[in-house]
């Protein structure tokens, strides 16, 4: 350890992979060191810190003046990561207060709803376009009307139905407000970006001052978007928390499911919301879930809403008992149908064909802005007009700095920012529609290579001269979820199959991981450019029952074309495709349906 240059209160520790949870750290967190040495001494001394701020490859850490009287810079100290007890223990509270507030008929609901609904009213929507779709406006009729208490509403959002996007849960929102004056809503999601989301959307129709953002005491407050800094708990420096009575005055608070316990904790009343919604509770457990119910809602007149798709990514659990016994299930899932329809996607179909097999029994009904959909199926790259989707092999190195353990692929990122060239270099041009970089993303499943990513981006923004390339948003799965963009560039990195079980134990990667596949892949509304190595996307087992469905080895090394610089095509490379059919029927469909073009690798085995 040493001090902060910049702040000498505060004391700097090198911790590789913390930027990937490797070990997972929060601000405010505590640690005990020791001297190294001392554990063999009789009566050791332990000093007890707190975490200040959490960076790339270090955390800052804040310890008692008696302790900083005596640092010196160079000190070898045995380091002890504590385990932060809060989230379970707010969990083991909501199921306390589930109980001692009859939550019974919420949690568990059995028959016909208790309370007679009035009628569904006509309403005046906020987002006019939700009007062109007969089974979310209808979604959002029922429940704006009640029409399921005191059970929940489970709205079922597959790829691309917008749910988080103003469609099914803010105009709901936003519609309970306008036609109950004195309703009081909590509106959750399981992290900070979703509910971000949701906030910044709900102002777009609401008054400041009626919404109240509350952040939990370890958000870097850095990460808080403008559009929301004046309506949340951020003070100077910090985040502080209003009183009970202050946060009784907002019409929707929005907050993290786990943050929703702090109205508990500070004294909120049960019973005080009327309405809470939950975004992408498929990514929740059902105990984190319960925290935004428990002594907030109204038992038996409250209304519950739960957004979310089971098919996607789900809460990360390595407990092998947990899983065992169905911890990791979405709450209500199993005991709820769905009330919409057969699910609707703003995506092309092209796009979507392969997830629509392999997790939505082919129900998936293309509901999308035609010129949007189809803004990129003439795109020159494409290798078949019309499929505005694109598979780029290569075959790069897995790389690593000395002081991560996070991973780059070089060869992926030089094809990415060529094909972003191509983009904003092409818009406007041979009947392709004007896109601006807020327009695209990209997705990327470590840490260090959206690090990356970005600093090439700079460089990109010098040869374009446009300042709007930060707009661009570069990220993992996780804050893509929920999230869509016109445009969207996949980078697996992954190209050496030894470290698939450490991405698999750690949740990394995509490989052996269907629902982070899924929610990669569906992303995108016109064009989807996908960059990886088509060996370590295999290995399986979960997936394996779909290798009898893919074509013979023959006619895919016939079928497939890699195209790019630094690029193998050897043909040793595609039998490798069956050990993961997520990801091998994936490759497979899409190159089966097109021709190759010019500039494409074929298939010469000498290459």
């Amino acid at each position: 350890m040493v001090r902060d240059k910049t702040n000498k209160k505060l004391l700097v520790l090198e911790v590789p992979g913390v930027s990937e949870s490797r070990p997972s750290v929060l601000r405010g967190d505590a640690i005990l060191v020791t001297r190294s040495g001392d554990s063999n001494k009789g009566g050791v001394v332990k000093y007890r810190g707190y975490v200040h701020r959490v960076e790339l490859d270090s955390v800052k850490l804040g310890f008692s003046s008696r302790f900083l009287s005596s640092f010196v810079d160079g000190l070898e100290f045995d380091v002890e990561f504590t385990v932060n007890r809060l989230t379970t223990r707010l969990q083991h509270r909501a199921t306390e207060l589930a109980d001692r507030h009859n939550l019974g008929n919420v949690l568990f609901p059995s028959g016909d709803p208790t309370i007679q609904p009035p009628k569904k009213q006509p309403l005046l929507l906020y987002d006019r376009a939700l009007e062109q779709n007969p089974e979310q406006y209808t979604a959002v009729q029922n429940i704006v009307a009640g029409s399921s208490r005191p059970a929940p509403y489970l709205v079922f959002g597959p790829p691309g139905t917008g749910k988080t996007l103003t469609v099914t849960v803010v105009e709901a929102i936003k519609q309970v407000l306008k036609t109950q004056s004195h309703a009081h809503i909590l509106a959750c999601a399981p992290s900070n970006s979703a509910a971000d989301l949701l906030a910044m959307k709900l102002l777009e129709h609401l008054e400041h001052r009626k919404l109240f953002r509350m952040y939990a005491a370890s958000r870097n407050p850095e990460d808080v978007p403008n559009d929301i800094r004046d309506c949340c708990n951020l003070g100077q420096d910090c985040f502080v928390f209003p009183c009970k009575e202050e946060l009784m005055k907002y019409s929707i608070v929005v907050t993290t499911l786990i943050t929703a316990g702090r109205l508990v904790t500070g004294g909120v009343p049960p019973g005080h919301f009327s309405h809470v919604f939950v975004d992408e509770a498929g990514h929740a457990v059902e105990t984190e879930t319960i925290i935004s119910l428990a002594g907030l809602l109204q038992p038996e007149t409250g209304q519950v809403v739960l957004a979310g798709d089971p098919k996607q990514l789900g809460p990360i659990l390595r407990s092998p008992l947990a899983l065992k016994h169905g911890m990791g299930q979405f709450l209500f899932f199993s005991l709820l149908l769905p009330l919409l329809p057969p699910p609707n996607s703003l995506s092309h179909p092209s796009i979507l064909k392969v997830p629509n097999e392999l997790f939505y029994e082919e129900e998936l009904q293309v509901f999308a802005n035609e010129m949007i959909r189809n803004s990129y199926c003439t795109w020159e790259y494409l290798p078949q007009k019309n499929f505005p989707v694109v598979f780029h092999g290569v075959a790069g190195r897995d790389e690593r700095e000395a002081t991560s353990p996070s991973f780059f692929n070089v060869a992926e990122i030089e094809v990415l920012m060529d094909y972003l060239k191509k983009l904003l270099q092409g818009q406007g041009k041979r009947g392709l529609a004007t896109i601006s970089p807020k327009d695209i993303g990209i997705i990327a499943p470590y840490r260090k290579q959206v690090e990356k990513i970005r600093k090439a981006l700079k460089m990109l923004k010098k040869d374009f001269k446009s300042t709007s390339i930060k707009d661009l948003k570069v990220g993992s799965v996780e804050e893509f979820q929920g999230q869509e963009r016109r445009v969207i560039l996949v980078s697996t990195v992954r190209s050496s199959a030894k470290y698939v079980q450490t991405d698999q134990y750690f949740s990394l990667g995509f490989v052996k991981n269907e629902k982070r596949f899924n929610v990669a892949v569906t992303r995108a509304k016109a064009l989807l450019i996908v960059v990886g190595n088509p060996l370590v996307l295999r290995g399986d087992p979960t997936w394996g029952r779909y290798v009898l469905t893919l074509t013979r080895v023959e006619q895919r090394s016939k079928a497939l074309h890699l195209s790019a610089r630094r690029v193998t095509t050897d043909p040793g490379m595609i039998p490798g495709l069956r050990g993961d059919p997520t990801w091998g029927r994936y490759v497979l469909t899409l190159n089966a349906e097109r021709r190759p073009h010019l500039g494409q690798v074929g298939t010469d085995p000498n290459l």
